[in-house]
């Protein structure tokens, strides 16, 4: 055991077992651990290599704790880490499902983190009103899809609330919950039904945020706001967000949104809402555009980071009426959720009119270098009306091609941070990056063709991030309502349990779309749909009526990409 007496003479070694073997056959170059016994492999057979004090992992040795065990204090659980470095503390949510597990002192149940892993189906949410224009007596609302076979009971409490909702998903369905708008964020300093014209220029919202826990996993959208039409009067200024889960938040975001708009009455911001799930959450805003002061925010320079302390739930919004915030870094101590829109704009500024735009931003970490934009379909003009395409950079020096090739479209971008814009095309194309990138597709508004929809905004999902299922909700309320589906040319891709969907080809890439409208009834006339296929697929879901509009990706993994 020549191995064992050489590593014993090293000081910082916390022991050495006597020598034993272990029956069980090996390879070479493994390692197990017995105990607090760490066995190496040797002539086949696992042989006792070191005895260590505290904790033993095969991977990292001796160390101070070993991984997979801990210890519970009623619904506290005191776990030790993945490396055995230490240990981490949670609340196991009874809210979530969720029990503390004597035997391995961590949280189990179908919310816990190991259980859920890493996509846009999640058990705990903050819902977030953004900045809008749309009258006080159309809805803000969030609507929560149950993925799982058995009832979901969620609780709802925060932001206008004055006192807990809770209500019941059923399996494998959509419920759709009206909450109180936040004023403070919808930033509207005198709500009516005729829609706000003073604007507060930000806000900083303790508790503004809504908390929602599930016992089950969900899936949430929000909509801001939900109707385009209610009674005999029209909302104007609609958008809708996918939401994402607070064990997929990240520390690090980019943001986009368009500048900010002026219909000759009010001026109207480019905004950005970043919500806290943890108390004294330091977060540092570098703001491409400046705001003013307003209602407990202060204000931001452009291009000077500037840090503000959030509690769980708490809401800072940037609204800037001088310039755009596409392209603003948010850096934070732990994670948060990033919510990028504007308040009411153009799209391209002398288009109308203005609509409602808003999107949660997809981390940093998440994001890819292979993405597929589709422009929306109108009734009208089928194969897609206009967009505008913007692509922010993460890192200098970034490079661009175009799958089939763009006419104009630029292929370089020089800084992170910053974005090239590819203007009114109706084309579908891949675009592939040498590093991550950020991309956004924005519907133009109205009279651009198709006499209906306005601006909406929705990120593309990077193909990476592809998965093989989605539930999702069209609201049954608008004129029609789109799904798109990008997918591999060999897959098979079926709607509600129907044929398989027929996919265009995109170029040379090996993708292809599929369209399918008149969507919103649903299988049981409520405006859910489930779509599921052989390969992993995008799908992005829109919708319009007059003058207004949503649109947002209908869900995505949310790994990890390392470049």
């Amino acid at each position: 055991m020549r191995a064992q007496v050489a590593l014993c003479a090293f000081g910082f070694l916390l022991g050495c077992g006597p020598g034993g073997r272990d029956n069980g056959a090996c390879q070479p170059g493994q390692r197990q651990c017995s105990g607090l016994e760490l066995q190496d492999c040797e002539d086949g057979q696992f042989t006792d290599l070191m005895k260590c004090d505290t904790g033993c992992s095969p991977t990292n040795g001796c160390t101070l704790c070993t991984p997979g065990t801990g210890t519970c204090n009623g619904d506290h659980a005191h776990t030790c880490n993945d490396d055995g470095s230490g240990y981490d503390d949670n609340f196991c949510d009874p809210a979530q499902g969720e029990s503390c597990d004597a035997q391995s002192g961590a949280c189990t149940g179908d919310c816990s983190a190991k259980a859920l892993g890493n996509s846009y189906i999640g058990c705990e949410y903050y819902p977030t009103v953004t900045g809008n224009t749309t009258g006080a007596d159309f809805d803000f609302a969030v609507a929560i899809a149950n993925t799982s076979a058995n009832p979901a009971m969620v609780t709802i409490d925060g932001g206008a609330l004055t006192a807990s909702q809770m209500v019941m998903v059923a399996p494998n369905a959509v419920l759709v919950q009206v909450l109180p708008w936040v004023n403070t964020l919808k930033l509207c300093s005198s709500p009516s039904t005729d829609g706000c014209q003073t604007v507060p220029s930000g806000a900083l919202a303790m508790k503004g945020s809504y908390h929602l826990r599930s016992t089950e996993p969900v899936t949430v959208y929000q909509f801001n706001s939900l109707e385009y039409q209610k009674n005999s009067e029209f909302s104007y200024s609609n958008d809708a967000s996918l939401l994402l889960p607070t064990n997929v938040w990240r520390t690090k975001y980019y943001a986009t949104s368009q500048p900010f708009f002026t219909n000759g009455f009010a001026y109207y911001p480019s905004e950005l809402a970043v919500t806290a799930s943890a108390d004294n959450t330091m977060v540092t805003i570098t703001a491409t555009a400046s705001t003013t002061a307003a209602q407990g925010a202060p204000a931001f320079a452009v291009n000077t980071p500037q840090s503000v302390m959030l509690n769980a739930g708490d809401v800072i919004e940037l609204a800037s009426t001088t310039g755009d915030l596409t392209g603003t870094l948010v850096d934070a101590a732990g994670p948060v959720q990033v919510i990028a829109g504007h308040y009411c704009v153009n799209v391209p500024s002398d288009v109308t009119a203005c609509d409602h735009l808003e999107e949660s931003m997809f981390p940093v970490d998440t994001l890819g270098t292979h993405y597929v934009v589709n422009a929306p379909a109108v009734t009208s003009i089928p194969a897609g009306k206009v967009e505008i395409v913007r692509v922010v950079a993460t890192a200098d020096n970034t490079t661009l091609t175009y799958d089939p090739p763009i006419t104009g479209a630029p292929t370089a971008i020089a800084h992170a941070g910053q974005f090239i814009e590819i203007p009114s095309t109706a084309a579908s194309f891949q675009i592939t990056s040498d590093q991550k990138v950020l991309v956004a597709q924005y519907m133009e508004g109205q009279t651009a063709g198709g006499d209906t929809g306005d601006p909406a905004m929705a990120l593309a999902v990077p193909v990476e991030q592809f998965r093989s299922s989605y539930l999702f909700h069209a609201p049954v309320s608008y004129d029609s309502n789109y799904v798109d589906v990008t997918a591999p040319l060999g897959a098979s891709i079926s709607l509600d349990g129907g044929a398989p969907l027929v996919l265009a080809p995109i170029g040379t890439s090996g993708l292809g779309l599929a369209r399918v409208q008149a969507l919103g009834l649903g299988p049981a006339n409520d405006g859910n749909h489930n779509i599921q296929g052989n390969m992993g697929f995008g799908i992005t879901v829109y919708g319009y009526g007059q003058f207004t509009s949503y649109w947002y990706p209908g869900g995505l993994n949310l790994d990890t990409i390392v470049e």
